[in-house]
Parts: structure tokens; C-alpha cells; sequence
């Protein structure tokens, strides 16, 4: 079943400003609560739903990238909400400023706000892949060093804020006593802190492990694309919220193909000879060699369209098409009975230039081809 595009989920427009999709969001997620429909699924998919569009849109890169790549720019799961990303604890550990003071965490009414679950650092690498993995789609496994709850950690209460999180002042003023909340310094909001570390781990109990993951690369991906995977950035301290992978697409170049969007291009060179007598050539596509025609009287700068021997479109709508470019070879040293046949050519009138309007130019032909 397709995702829903996140601009129509809110119900902004895809011009909308930050607060335009922050007020939306916190519309929809009002709307379908919990805690105002309890016990029905229904609404309780429509909040994560909710929540997975505004994941997005609130940021900026991400935002671009799904502007310009659709769900696939976002990685295979787009944001966290009904995908079976995060659950609803990890959307009120994002998002629980969006609801004041109206809501609490998942079921808990108007509860003041505990301890947060934490999230994990992303990590960002660079994958080089071949036109032919860009086209076809790919899967790889890459090793990739992130921080992992070492094994054997064990955590207990903070001292200083009792797993609350918080830190509470009380002040005297003189219109009595005020009191004010801030995260603690301590456990930095967490509500615990650690009790056994492993050796070789950090003060979190966490420690670096090199790890190989299972990378797909979708069919149509290009240069510059960033994909997602969940949850395999660094750990969080504590049973948080892993981070993400954040993986950079770099196109290799092919020797041969030149690549357009989702359109490709290839320079064939022919000889004088096949452009007057015709025949057929054998070039490169991404997935082997096919033969074309070359008709009698060929003319160098004509532009032969092979449809579908394209790029598949990342979110896909069709693929491009392979357009192979004819250029006439000329030999620049020929034997002396070459040089007296083209003497003899010369004047031919079958060797004289003669454009008519049936001669489109290379622009023209081209132009023609997209239309």
C-alpha cells in the first residue's frame, strides 16, 4: 500500500512555513490523541501518521530531500510514525512540547513531564556506487564502527533527581514561594545513571563495536542522495532511542554512458562508409549490448532514442530513455588511392552538400524527441 504524501497528511500546502506545518501537526495530533480516543486503532494510526509527516517536514534537510526524492529521498520508511518505526513513548520523547500542557506522555493524562528517553547520535558515511547499482538497485553490506550498550551495563536511579529528571528550586519572592523545574545536571534529563560499566566502555556503558550492515539501495538512486536506516546509528545510553544511519550516495562514472536525470547518453562514432551504405552497430547500455540500425545516408549529429534503456525513476514513475548521438568519423591520414578516390568524389553531386527541409537540425531533432 503506498504512504501518504506528508503535505497532504497535515494539510498544508508544500510552500508552508515551519509554523504553518508545527501548528498543523499539533492540530492533528490533538485531534487523535490517546488520551482523547482511547482504545481506538484507528485514531491511534492517524496520530502516528501524524507524527511520522511532521518528523519530515519540521526538518530542513530532510525536508528537501523529500521535496525532491519523495518517501525514497527519506529512506524506506520515511519518518517513524505507522511504519512501525517508533512507538508512540518515542514520539512523545520528541514531540511532547508540541502538546503544552494539555497532554502528558501516552495515557497520562495531565501528568507533569518525567524522565526522556534519549536518542542516539546519527552517523553519516559515504557509499561509491556504479551506474549499473543506481539503475538496477542494489545490496550491499557495509561495516560501519557506532557506539553499542556494552554488554553487562547496569544503571541505576539518580541520586540527585530520583529518576524524575528534573531538578526543582524552590524560591521565596514576595509574593511567596515559586518553584521552577530545569533538566537535571546530573542525568541530564535520562532519570538514571550508570552503576556497572563494563571495562573498555565510557561513562554511559557505552563502547565502540565495528558492525556490518545490510545496506538496499533502491533502483533509480543518483548522486547526492541521502538514505536513512533506522536505528543504526549510535546507541543511547540506557535502553534510549538508537540514532540513524545517514548514507551519501557518490555515483561512479561510467567510461561510456553519460547520465542526464533519469536519461542517458552515448557518443557512437561511425565511419563514412556506414553513413552512406547504412548497417548496424552494437553499444553499451547498462545491462549489455543491444544492436541498432544505421539507415543509408546517415547524417553525423542525428540522435537515435532507445526508450526504457534508461534510468528508473527513484519514486517509480517509468524510466528515462538512452540517447545515442551519431558522429561521423574522419580519418585524418589516408593511403594515396583513398586520397585520388575522394579527388574523384569531389565534385560528385552525391557528395555535395544539400540540406533541405527534411534535414532537421540537432536541435530540431532533439526538440522533436521530447515532444
Amino acid at each position: 500500500m503506498s504512504k501518504r504524501d506528508y503535505y497532504e497528511i497535515l494539510g498544508v500546502d508544500k510552500s508552508a512555513s515551519a509554523d504553518q506545518i508545527k501548528k498543523a501537526y499539533r492540530k492533528m495530533a490533538l485531534k487523535y490523541h490517546p488520551d482523547k480516543n482511547p482504545g481506538d486503532t484507528e485514531a491511534e494510526e492517524k496520530f502516528k501518521e501524524a507524527a511520522e509527516a511532521y518528523e519530515v517536514l519540521s526538518d530542513e534537510n530532510k525536508r528537501a530531500r523529500y521535496d525532491q526524492y519523495g518517501h525514497a529521498g527519506v529512506g524506506d520508511n520515511g519518518g517513524f510514525g505507522g511504519s512501525g518505526g517508533m512507538n508512540m513513548e518515542d514520539i512523545f520523547s520528541h514531540f511532547g512540547d508540541i502538546f503544552g500542557g494539555g497532554f502528558g506522555g501516552f495515557g497520562g493524562g495531565s501528568q507533569s513531564r518525567g524522565p526522556r528517553r534519549v536518542k542516539g547520535t546519527d552517523l553519516r558515511i559515504r557509499v561509491k556506487l556504479t551506474l549499473e547499482e543506481m539503475v538496477n538497485g542494489v545490496d550491499k553490506k557495509i561495516k560501519v564502527k557506532r557506539l553499542k550498550q556494552a554488554e553487562g551495563t547496569t544503571s541505576k536511579t539518580c541520586p540527585t533527581c530520583n529518576g524524575t529528571g528534573q531538578q526543582v528550586r524552590v524560591m521565596n519572592t514576595p509574593f511567596g514561594q515559586m518553584q521552577s523545574a530545569t533538566t537535571c545536571s546530573t542525568c541530564h534529563g535520562i532519570g538514571k545513571v550508570a552503576d556497572h560499566i563494563p571495562p573498555g566502555a565510557n561513562n554511559q556503558g557505552l563502547i565502540k563495536v565495528e558492525e556490518t550492515i545490510d545496506l538496499k539501495i533502491p533502483a533509480g538512486a543518483r548522486d547526492g542522495i541521502q538514505l536513512q536506516v533506522r536505528g543504526k546509528g549510535n546507541d543511547a545510553p540506557f535502553d534510549g532511542i538508537p540514532g540513524d544511519l545517514i548514507v551519501l550516495v557518490e555515483e561512479i562514472e561510467h567510461n561510456l554512458l553519460k547520465r542526464d536525470g533519469n536519461n542517458l547518453h552515448y557518443d557512437l562514432y561511425i565511419s563514412i562508409p556506414d553513413a552512406v551504405l547504412g548497417g548496424s552497430k552494437e553499444i553499451p547500455t547498462v545491462n549489455g549490448k543491444v544492436k541498432i540500425k544505421i539507415d543509408k545516408g546517415t547524417q553525423s549529429g542525428k540522435v537515435l532514442r532507445l526508450k526504457g534503456q534508461g534510468v528508473p525513476d527513484l519514486n517509480g514513475y517509468g524510466k528515462g530513455d538512452l540517447f545515442v548521438h551519431v558522429n561521423l568519423w574522419t580519418p585524418e591520414k589516408i593511403s594515396k588511392e583513398q586520397e585520388e578516390f575522394f579527388e574523384k568524389m569531389r565534385d560528385d553531386k552525391h557528395f555535395s552538400p544539400d540540406p533541405s527541409k527534411q534535414n532537421k537540425s540537432f536541435f530540431d531533432r532533439v526538440k522533436e524527441m521530447f515532444n
